[in-house]
């Protein structure tokens, strides 16, 4: 029924009704095939491949006509391999990337779009491990290099593909990594983005360069990154294009120094900065490396020097390229090495960090990365990270990300180096004998170096200053003892170090602020934990670790952080951990309720004993595994600034909010909270509960319960039977809800209830339930759901935009009010509905409007 669906969209409501005849005609005749089992047009079409992945895209500014060209030889027969050359931060990478995101399209052409970042230096079997994958194949037990080279060679030609090989620093031999060369026969393209004219040349590439920007266009690129209303500041014209002409129509450079120069309004600061980047272009070759690196080291040499701004934007440097650097971890890095300076709390510390990342941001040095909590650094910005700590005192040592085998060779471990990063390799040993000479190391990173069992004794020996040892996601088994003589180490990281059982003690470590032992194999508490006076940070989140024996964190009077294994027992004292002053977070849980009661009865100056006590300026809050707990009295008083809420694994949990039904009180529970979890509580018989005096029928709920509620979501509640009453929803309540999502509840029958008397009027007068801000409605596995909401009730959702009704097959009635708008219908912006049950369901389904079924017909998707 294409034909009657396109119709459906591009008409009226009014329209639509009148194909509902159409529609049920269609209908009969699928059945009367069906029945004769005879499917004359097709009953399964074949779903494309996947031939890519679509990759996250800048506009593009300038390389039109290179795209073009480019797009002719990728469509022509002529040209197999195509280099796209030009100095770094020219736009080759964000033209390629648009050029991959259309070949997706092709797939009459292309079997495989494949998109590589070659590695620099080359790795070959890095280079085929990330081919293979790309193909959908597991180069694991692939072998060593030629091996991998034959196998790679063999599943290549049996596709048709084209290849991108992206920042080519290395000649390549195709043959050698396994890469057929392209033909007209097999119809294959490669692509290669380099900054050598002489990589392109040893692979017979048809080249085409990638120019700078004209002046016309580079000007507007500068205006959009630095904003407009700089043409507000009088004279600025004359300098504004010096400015830009000095970028040399480099998009990158033009991004980064006119991001250097956002807010600045005072056109004797714009001369000045005029002045400098002239004079850090002096005697600067053109079309060299040194015409980007001076340019973008402008940009940097501009960040305030007292706001530890640069330090951090080094840092960053740090980890691999390309990589999506997490923000709360970098932070916490930054922390941890001292950078950003210390202040009152931990939670100032982290808002300078994010205040310092975001000018970064503002300035263009970083990027933000797909994932919004993560940031990015170019990889030319990169280089000119690195090549300023390449020389001099402070130097970096940065092979992160390269797929090491080996740890790098001891005479290149230079006294003066400051920062090692060897992260994300596959270094497995570290030769017995090896002690390198590093007398001003401060920073270590083995992050994710999966194979690494153990470290020698001698290893830190000639590290005397080291103060970040980061040895996390290692398959380290035990730690070296000379760990204990590093008198200056403030942060030793080890979480996710899943094997390692047993640790040295740590007595010795006077200095230590941060212990991170989050996933590490552990089953008892380091010893001399104790003695930590001065540690910040405490995660020891291990999942094996069953005791913490008493008064081993009472001395930790520093302590601003503590996180704990909230699921076995660690004989941990409520007042044990209320008596750290300094604490900001804790994560974890107490054995016993008279534990958390003692918690918070010290930390809050409470009193009350017998029933769970909170206190009152709770913003997030999960109650797990807690049977003491019964009617959730708590949620009798106020919680103003609680935002979260979730129950789970709470047997004595009856109810989750009771009222008292004669109260002319206006309440106002949890009147901030905006999301509540209700999951795995088989007791619970009511969420909110009316309660009433005598015989007499319920007033309204005070219309401040729950007037910000955007989601609630309820599953493995066995024995509810109902989600809300109506009163409920009178007032203001659940006004802001957005989501309602609920399943397997085996015993729920109506989502929102009314009492018998009520349904038993006999009026037929409708009652509105009205919730306007309502996009989502997910019901599945409720097999004894029979209604919504009662015969009288309809919903108003008006915001409703996606349905989804599976596994409940009793439901028989959709009482849905899709809106009216000058006595004619009106569609709300459904988008889809999901149903697992037969279309012989969806006919006998009761609506409202009964011409809404019709409508909405096009938009089923089935889930089986």
């Amino acid at each position: 029924m294409p034909d009657i669906e396109e119709q459906v969209r591009n008409v009226s409501y009014l329209s639509r009704g009148n194909l509902g005849r159409r529609v049920r005609q269609k209908i009969q005749d699928v059945k009367e095939i069906y029945d004769r089992g005879s499917f004359p047009e097709g009953l399964v079409i074949e779903r494309p491949p996947t031939i890519g992945i679509t990759l996250p895209t800048e506009n593009m500014v300038g390389e039109v006509d290179v795209k073009e060209k480019i797009w002719e030889y990728l469509m022509g027969h002529e040209v197999g391999i195509i280099g796209v050359c030009g100095i770094g931060g020219v736009g080759k990478t964000t033209v390629m990337k648009h050029i991959h995101n259309e070949l997706l399209n092709e797939a009459d052409r292309f079997k495989k779009v494949v998109w590589v970042t070659v590695s620099h230096p080359l790795n070959v079997c890095r280079l085929q491990d990330d081919i293979a994958r790309a193909m959908g194949k597991n180069p694991s037990d692939w072998g060593d290099e030629l091996n991998r080279a034959s196998r790679l060679m063999e599943a290549m030609k049996k596709v048709k593909y084209a290849l991108i090989l992206d920042d080519v620093w290395d000649k390549l031999a195709l043959h050698k990594i396994g890469i057929p060369e392209p033909t007209m026969e097999n119809g294959c393209k490669i692509v290669i983005t380099s900054r050598s004219i002489d990589v392109c040349n040893y692979l017979r590439c048809q080249v085409v360069r990638v120019p700078p920007l004209p002046e016309e266009e580079s000007l507007n690129l500068f205006l959009d990154k630095v904003g407009q209303d700089v043409l507000r500041i009088p004279n600025l014209e004359d300098v504004l294009k010096l400015m830009v002409a000095e970028c040399a129509g480099l998009p990158l450079a033009i991004v980064v120094i006119a991001g250097s120069m956002r807010g600045v309004q005072d056109i004797s600061e714009w001369r000045d900065a005029l002045r400098e980047l002239r004079q850090g272009m002096v005697d600067t070759e053109k079309d060299s490396e040194d015409e980007i690196f001076n340019r973008l080291k402008f940009s940097y040499d501009r960040l305030p020097k007292n706001s530890s701004s640069q330090e951090c934007f080094l840092y960053c440097s740090l980890y691999p390229e390309d990589w999506n650097i997490s923000r709360k971890d970098l932070i916490e890095n930054w922390i941890c090495e001292g950078i950003v300076k210390k202040l009152g709390s931990r939670r100032e510390m982290h808002d300078k960090g994010n205040a310092i990342l975001n000018r970064l941001l503002n300035c263009c040095l970083l990027e933000e990365a797909y994932d919004e909590a993560c940031v990015k650094m170019h990889d030319v910005v990169r280089d000119m990270a690195l090549r300023i700590k390449s020389t001099g005192p402070g130097r970096f040592m940065v092979k992160a990300g390269m797929r090491l085998t080996e740890i790098p060779d001891e005479d290149e471990w230079n006294e003066d180096l400051d920062k090692v990063s060897l992260m994300k390799n596959e270094i497995s040993y570290i030769p017995e004998n090896m002690s390198p000479k590093c007398l001003m190391l401060s920073t270590l990173i083995l992050e994710g170096n999966y194979g690494l069992r153990q470290i020698s004794e001698c290893f830190f020996a000639n590290m005397p200053l080291l103060k970040f040892l980061d040895l996390s996601q290692t398959g380290i088994e035990v730690l070296p003892n000379s760990i204990c003589n590093l008198e200056y180490l403030t942060a030793l990281i080890l979480c996710g170090c899943q094997l390692l059982e047993r640790m040295p003690s740590l007595s010795k470590l006077k200095a230590l602020k941060k212990l991170d032992l989050k996933g590490a194999g552990l089953r008892e508490a380091p010893e001399g934990i104790e003695m930590l006076e001065n540690l910040e940070y405490l995660d020891l989140s291990c999942p094996y670790l069953r005791v913490l024996p008493r008064g081993k964190i009472s001395n930790l009077f520093r302590l601003q952080y503590l996180c704990k294994h909230r699921i076995f027992p660690s004989e941990i004292r409520g007042e044990e951990v209320a008596g750290l002053k300094m604490l900001e977070l804790f994560e974890g849980g107490f054995d016993w309720l008279k534990d958390f009661n003692s918690f918070v009865n010290k930390l809050c100056k409470m009193g009350e004993e017998d029933e769970l006590v909170l206190p009152d300026d709770l913003q997030d809050l999960w109650i797990e595994d807690c049977n003491t707990v019964g009617d959730i009295s708590i949620f009798q008083k106020d919680f103003t600034q609680l935002r979260t809420c979730g129950l789970k694994y709470c047997q004595g949990i009856v109810c989750v909010v009771s009222l008292l039904s004669s109260s002319s009180t206006s309440l106002t529970v949890m009147n901030n909270l905006e999301a509540l979890t209700l999951q795995c509580l088989h007791s619970l018989r009511d969420v909110v509960k009316v309660e009433k005096t005598g015989a007499s029928i319920a007033p309204p709920i005070s219309p401040h319960i729950f007037p910000n509620l955007k989601q609630l979501r309820l599953c493995y509640c066995s024995k509810l039977k109902k989600l809300f009453p109506r009163e409920l929803l009178q007032g203001q309540g659940l006004q802001n809800l957005e989501l309602i999502m609920v399943h397997n509840c085996w015993e729920m029958e109506e989502i929102i209830g009314w009492e018998e008397e009520e349904e038993g009027n006999q009026t037929t007068t409708p009652i509105l339930i009205t919730l306007p801000k309502l996009e989502e409605l997910k019901l599945q596995c409720l097999p004894e759901l029979k209604r919504i909401c009662p015969k009288r009730g309809v919903m108003v959702c008006e915001s409703l935009n996606r349905i989804a009704i599976e596994f409940s097959s009793k439901v028989k009635r959709i009482p849905l009010c899709l809106g009216r708008e000058n006595a004619q219908p009106s569609l709300p912006a459904v988008e889809s509905i999901y149903i697992s049950n037969p279309t012989e369901w969806w006919e006998s389904l009761e609506w409202e409007n009964p011409d809404d079924k019709i409508v909405l017909l096009p938009l089923l998707k089935y889930k089986f």
